[in-house]
């Protein structure tokens, strides 16, 4: 079966050459600079102390499904999300295979959005965390599969710097060894990025083989308020949910009925 995660990260590194050619990192770096002095909602913190721990995300398009919501509008659904009572929020900025910008971030932003904003995209050089570090995002998302030990702790070193957390995302329990990088959240992905086949019970597996005490985020797949109270017993504080939201004509609504179920 064709490798999609491969075919991905392929793509995003000619996307960062063209977007270096575009605007040069020296001018990139110089604008967050003017930014450094403000602090950013902790997406960590928000998790660990929220009763449901529910990340929302603005999730238009899948390679595996094409078009979830083609028309869903930045400004509109994830302050929708914020009003119906997500914990924090996760907004897709790859284009080229998700439908998404680092724009949806900022306009979000704009909109009224003041929780935590998870930047999610595939990050393979510390340019893009300077880009979501200037879009608003609170926090980055960092893929072991896509990355090696030493890239991922090059690239965790300068999110911190930037004042961006990091949710460092394991699938298999090879890659658990990312896990000694001490990053602020840690995610199990129940997506194989490779084939797109998607298994919760992954959470529920590797729960117990991360450190105790920390906070661990359950993407991908989850559907039934169910399955998150059973991901808590498991020592989960974060659940990413998208297309279960976004496939609804009014996500925010899905998202408090889900709530609401939850308590």
């Amino acid at each position: 079966m064709k490798d999609i995660l491969e075919e991905i990260v392929a793509h995003k590194r000619m996307e960062v050459r063209r977007m270096k050619e575009q605007l040069p990192s020296r001018q990139l770096y110089r604008q967050v600079e003017t930014l450094l002095g403000f602090s950013l909602p902790s997406m960590r913190q928000a998790l660990m102390e929220s009763e449901t721990g529910i990340i929302a995300e603005f999730k238009r398009k899948s390679p595996s499904k094409g078009w979830i919501q083609e028309d869903g509008k930045a400004e509109e659904i994830p302050l929708s999300y914020q009003e119906n009572g997500a914990s924090a929020l996760s907004i897709l900025t790859d284009e080229y295979y998700f439908g998404g910008s680092d724009a949806f971030i900022s306009t979000a932003r704009e909109a009224g959005v003041t929780l935590p904003i998870l930047y999610k995209n595939f990050i393979i050089d510390e340019y893009q965390l300077f880009q979501a570090r200037l879009c608003g995002a609170s926090a980055v998302l960092l893929i072991a599969a896509d990355l090696t030990l030493g890239e991922c702790k090059t690239l965790l070193h300068t999110a911190h710097e930037l004042g961006l957390e990091v949710l460092l995302e394991m699938h298999e329990e090879k890659e658990l060894d990312y896990a000694e990088l001490e990053p602020d959240m840690y995610g199990i992905n129940n997506r194989n990025l490779g084939t797109f086949v998607t298994d919760v019970d992954n959470s529920f597996r590797l729960a117990s083989l991360l450190p105790l005490d920390v906070c661990k985020v359950s993407e991908s797949g989850i559907s039934q308020p169910e399955t998150v109270k059973m991901l808590r017993l498991s020592g989960f504080r974060g659940f990413l949910i998208g297309e279960n939201f976004m496939r609804s004509d009014a996500p925010g609504i899905a998202l408090r009925e889900f709530i609401t179920k939850l308590k």
